[in-house]
């Protein structure tokens, strides 16, 4: 398995607009975040977790040509916000592409893309065929590769999580029940969201997240949906465990 990050930024991406903190002003490139979201090549297939606004120029950007399917973890704008740009695929690709949701999902992405849903579609707009995801717990497939869905919580939001294979990507939550982290337990790579250092009232901090990473022991952990608040890329990853990194656009990683 490949595994691409399109994007590591929170909501609002780093740089923020008409911030001058000394992360919106680095100049490492590590320091420039799109929104969350993370490409798949795994058993010949290729396959996105969360389509943000920034969806068209990250998918130029890491020279994604194919895509098989998208599957979303949540309904907020910063990981749907690119839906749109799938169209690209269509033509290309002469096909719907399937969506992967839960009911819940899929129902305010009916609602903020209705010409895409529509009965009477104007002609060119993206093709979807829709896949409610309808346990929290049972396996699914996403072009014939399985997808373990995780449960957590943002704030009061339920969010899924997945695990493929040996890689566990969980992203926009502050609580894991105790069954939902043993279904991380023996992931070799864990990605986890680690928003800044203070509390947030819906995302782990630093510290949180590291101590669940500690926790589990994957060989590699990886740190996303970062805000300009943690600090530099330089100076915060000095600061940690070896075996956990923050992830950053652009990284690629292997794993089984």
């Amino acid at each position: 398995m490949q595994i691409t990050f399109l994007g590591t930024g929170t909501s609002q991406g780093v740089p923020v607009i008409g911030c001058t903190c000394s992360v919106c002003r680095s100049v490492d490139y590590r320091d420039k975040r799109l929104r969350v979201s993370v490409h798949l090549q795994v058993a010949g297939k290729s396959i996105i977790i969360d389509s943000g606004p920034d969806f068209r120029q990250q998918v130029l950007r890491a020279q994604v040509d194919h895509l098989d399917a998208v599957v979303f973890t949540h309904e907020h704008k910063d990981h749907t916000g690119g839906l749109d740009d799938i169209r690209a695929y269509n033509f290309r690709q002469q096909q719907d592409m399937p969506v992967h949701a839960e009911p819940r999902v899929l129902a305010q992405l009916q609602q903020e893309y209705a010409y895409i849903f529509a009965d009477h579609k104007y002609p060119g707009v993206p093709q979807v065929a829709q896949y409610p995801i309808e346990s929290e717990t049972d396996v699914f497939e996403v072009a014939g590769v399985p997808f373990q869905p995780i449960r957590a919580l943002h704030y009061k939001l339920p969010v899924l999580g997945y695990r493929v294979g040996g890689f566990t990507y969980i992203t926009d939550a502050n609580y894991l029940s105790p069954e939902s982290i043993e279904l991380m337990r023996g992931s070799e790579i864990i990605v986890l969201n680690a928003l800044r250092h203070e509390q947030h009232i819906s995302h782990f901090t630093l510290q949180q997240a590291v101590a669940i990473l500690e926790d589990l022991a994957p060989a590699r952990g990886y740190l996303t949906h970062i805000s300009h608040q943690l600090g530099r890329h330089y100076d915060v990853e000095a600061t940690l465990p070896e075996n956990i990194r923050l992830a950053y656009d652009g990284l690629v990683v292997g794993c089984q």
